[in-house]
């Protein structure tokens, strides 16, 4: 080989890990696009594809509107689910895009939910999920909260849950929707008690919201539990886990000690969370305090703030020596 030949060949390599690539990148994927034309829009590089071209013209794509075309034609699940999953990434990818479609882009996707195939299911609600971070959108996606509850309770799939709880806590739950969850209220406690981190730390966000309606208030307390319940609050437990169960025992101890809620003589069965939290026999005094030393701090202000809670019943509010008393309130039995 001659210099010359050496020299030229060194430019081509050159050129094509510069700017020559992006062209080359393109080029491939478009290619390889071609050759799977079964499904054009559900491969992963159809996501690399869009951010070139966006990049390139600076213009919608079109590729969003495909994808959804794409599903109104007969598929099988496999394919199903690739295309609901290109859908979701171009919905984060492409805002703008996604901005423009329709209500019945969002019906769409939502029927879905009904697919006898459960990996469907999960690809749908990962779609509305992302769906929902555009405003328009949220009140149209509300409305299939009664069918992602129902899918919760029925379904036993730690990932169909994990889904399902994560577009539940990011939508405004509306009031019809309260029958419902007093009904899968079993559920969510008990998907709290598997051993997911995941599934756990979604359901117990959405119990700590649910614990702030009076109506529903109730229902969490006299909810049945393990006997092992308190194995939650083990410094053992990740920290993720650990912060967000404290949070829901937070805003449970606030809730019953409330006026409202203490004006009612209510009855609570032996194996209920109210008897495992706050129940004579109840050993939460000891996990707080173990977690006050925790080595992550926000777990440690979360557990001072649930003892706080218990020491100050809301309703005593107006009592000046009721936070300054010496006695334990972890020995107090349910005044109620």
């Amino acid at each position: 080989m001659n210099f010359m030949d050496f020299t030229l060949r060194k430019g081509v390599v050159g050129l094509a890990t510069g700017a020559g690539a992006i062209y080359l990148l393109y080029k491939a994927i478009k290619a390889g696009i071609s050759s799977h034309s079964s499904i054009p829009t559900s491969s992963p590089v159809c996501i690399a594809r869009l951010a070139i071209e966006r990049e390139r013209h600076g213009k919608d794509s079109g590729e969003l509107r495909r994808l959804l075309n794409s599903l109104e034609t007969k598929q099988d699940a496999y394919s199903k689910g690739m295309i609901l999953h290109s859908i979701t990434r171009c919905v984060y990818l492409l805002e703008a895009e996604a901005s423009t479609c329709t209500f019945e882009d969002i019906r769409l996707v939502g029927c879905l939910l009904d697919d006898k195939d459960n990996s469907v299911k999960i690809q749908a609600l990962n779609a509305l999920k992302a769906f929902s971070g555009i405003r328009k959108f949220r009140l149209k996606i509300q409305e299939h909260s009664i069918k992602v509850l129902e899918l919760i309770s029925t379904v036993w799939d730690s990932e169909l849950h994990i889904a399902g709880l994560r577009l539940l806590n990011g939508l405004p739950l509306p009031d019809f929707a309260h029958p419902q969850l007093r009904r899968v209220m079993p559920s969510l406690m008990e998907i709290l008690q598997t051993d997911s981190i995941l599934a756990q730390v979604q359901a117990v966000r959405l119990l700590s919201h649910l614990a702030q309606k009076n109506d529903l208030l109730y229902d969490i307390l006299n909810c049945q539990v393990q006997s092992n319940f308190l194995n939650l609050f083990q410094p053992t437990q990740p920290g993720s886990l650990l912060f967000e169960v404290l949070v829901f025992a937070e805003r449970l101890s606030e809730g019953r000690s409330s006026p409202h809620y203490r004006a009612v003589n209510w009855q609570y069965n032996e194996q209920s969370l109210h008897e495992a939290l706050f129940g004579d026999e109840s050993r939460l005094a000891d996990r707080l305090l173990a977690l006050v030393i925790h080595p992550e701090e926000e777990v440690q202000i979360q557990a001072c703030k649930v003892i706080v809670s218990l020491q100050c019943p809301q309703d005593f509010g107006n009592q000046p020596s009721s936070c300054h008393t010496t006695s334990s309130c972890y020995n107090e039995g349910d005044a109620s």
